[in-house]
């Protein structure tokens, strides 16, 4: 049987934070983890102006 291919990032990073996943939870950890990822790829792939600056205060 093949691994997920996020299950080594789990494991990895399980191992480093010492923090144990019980594996009735990897299934959640992995969606999110999945999740998290499509989003942030939405983030790094938005193009922006070779002018934009970091604004030094956010306010909503």
């Amino acid at each position: 049987m093949m691994a997920e291919p996020l299950d080594d990032y789990i494991d990895a990073v399980s191992k480093a934070l010492a923090l144990p996943i019980e594996e009735a939870w990897r299934p959640a950890v992995r969606a999110n983890l999945e999740v998290s990822l499509r989003l942030s790829r939405l983030v790094d792939e938005f193009a922006l102006p070779d002018e934009t600056e970091p604004a030094p205060i956010f306010t909503a």
